[in-house]
């Protein structure tokens, strides 16, 4: 009766084995908006050009080929994708957490006892020698019955620790798509830039010419020829500074792109960039499933969620089972006589920590913090997400206010300057009116370049900040 009653027992923590001794804690829902500040589209619009794959949100053939060559080198995103192998590993190997061990041994011993010893003397006396010999070949076969899910738990924090890996991927390439697409914009307006920068310089030499001849008539003093000159050193300094702009900025993204510094090919003109005017962002709670980062606090949470079940199940009882057989001789000769030689045992045990009862417990709250603590860094994770999404659509809306104000201003000042030359000539203006014009119109011209390089990045940004560019 005694030997049925632990069999029910027995059975009873096998029926229970694999069951989780604590409560997981579910995602949080994070508190959202119905619809991201700054914009205008309809709260039950669902579409967001975050589902745009990148290489159709970036139409530029020579942008294109930089992203992509950047995703396949950049040594940030192999050391992820090593990463992500590492992690693929290790949840691979936590499937075997409930495959019993198998250990095999061979041994061979010889023992020289002394014959003034107890053991020298009875051996002598029953076996009329002082040598004791022992072979031994055999196997033992250890499982550990998964009752209270500790076994289960391992697997589930390898899967989100596979899985989190696999966002930070994600997040890396985001981040490399959008850093890439920024700098060639950057590349683009200083190409502009300077482009109007030696426009500018040829103007002021022209306006030289015609001030010397005016100071060779007696028309102007020498001090209109020195004011003329020195505008048209101004323009002429801002060539080599945005030369070298230009270099630095192809290296930085020659590296990006995980390749020695060199000259970037782009063929488009910065007013030829296309901007997407018509942006959709969806609704806020799209981010939580597109953003790769916030995935990865969620799945962060999850591994939190099994690593307190692994620290509750340290502090239950453990049911093992072990088995060992093979074949045993004192004398070589007789090792593998069958079946003389077999042997072979069979144990189980139930063991439950005493002493280190207070430890466990502690390392049990530790874990239940670090949950609270997941939580709190996924609640976090929303809330910047979606400011970073709020402060990309209002760049995007006021750049484009912006750059109708700039435009406005640089032809008005382009017609200024076209006025001015006339005027000079006929005598009915001042030099200083033409360099003043001059001035105005190189300065505006270069902000106008800068705006609309910011509103191609603020684009970028805003693709990146609903989570875009991983597909």
């Amino acid at each position: 009766m005694k030997t049925f009653n632990i069999y029910i027992l027995f059975a009873a923590m096998l029926v229970i084995a694999g069951c989780s001794v604590s409560k997981d804690t579910k995602t949080p829902e994070p508190e959202l908006p119905t619809a991201f500040r700054n914009n205008d589209v309809t709260v039950t619009d669902t579409t967001s050009i975050a589902d745009i794959e990148w290489k159709s949100f970036f139409p530029d053939a020579n942008l294109q080929e930089l992203i992509g060559r950047a995703i396949a080198k950049n040594y940030d995103m192999q050391t992820a994708i090593k990463n992500l192998e590492i992690a693929q590993l290790q949840f691979r190997q936590s499937k075997w957490g409930n495959v019993p061990q198998l250990n095999a041994s061979v041994t061979a011993s010889t023992t020289i006892a002394s014959k003034n010893s107890l053991n020298g003397i009875s051996l002598n006396s029953f076996l009329n020698t002082s040598h004791i010999e022992d072979y031994s070949a055999g196997g033992t076969l250890s499982w550990e019955a998964d009752i209270w899910g500790k076994i289960g738990s391992r697997k589930r924090e390898a899967l989100a620790a596979y899985l989190k890996t696999e966002e930070a991927r994600k997040a890396i390439q985001t981040d490399i798509v959008a850093s890439v697409a920024q700098g060639y914009y950057n590349l683009l307006m200083l190409d502009a830039q300077l482009d109007i920068a030696i426009k500018n310089r040829d103007l002021g030499e022209n306006t030289v010419k015609i001030i010397k001849q005016q100071f060779t008539a007696g028309q102007v003093t020498s001090l209109a020829t020195e004011q003329a000159d020195a505008q048209r050193l101004v323009a002429a300094q801002i060539v080599p500074q945005l030369e070298k702009e230009i270099a630095i900025q192809e290296n930085a993204l020659s590296v990006l792109a995980g390749s020695l510094p060199d000259a970037i090919a782009r063929d488009t003109k910065l007013d030829l960039a296309e901007l997407h005017t018509q942006i959709a962002t969806g609704l806020p709670a799209g981010i939580v499933s597109r953003r790769p980062d916030v995935r990865s606090f969620e799945y962060e949470l999850n591994a939190a969620n099994a690593r307190v079940g692994i620290a509750k199940a340290y502090m239950y009882p453990a049911l093992n089972i072990t088995a060992g057989g093979g074949v045993n001789s004192f004398q070589s000769n007789n090792w593998f006589n069958m079946p003389a030689s077999l042997f072979g045992m069979v144990a189980g045990s139930l063991t439950q920590p005493l002493l280190q009862g207070r430890r466990l417990k502690t390392q049990y709250e530790v874990a239940k913090t670090e949950r609270e603590k997941a939580v709190i860094a996924f609640r976090q994770s929303v809330l910047v997400a979606v400011g970073e999404v709020s402060d990309a659509l209002v760049e995007v809306e006021k750049l484009k206010e912006e750059r109708a104000f700039a435009t406005a201003r640089v032809d008005n000042l382009q017609r200024a300057v076209t006025n001015a030359d006339m005027l000079f000539k006929s005598g009915m203006a001042t030099y200083l009116e033409v360099i003043t014009a001059q001035s105005n119109v190189l300065q505006s011209e270069l902000e106008l370049a800068a705006l609309k390089r910011n509103q191609l990045s603020a684009v970028a940004r805003l693709y990146k900040a609903l989570g875009g560019g991983w597909k």
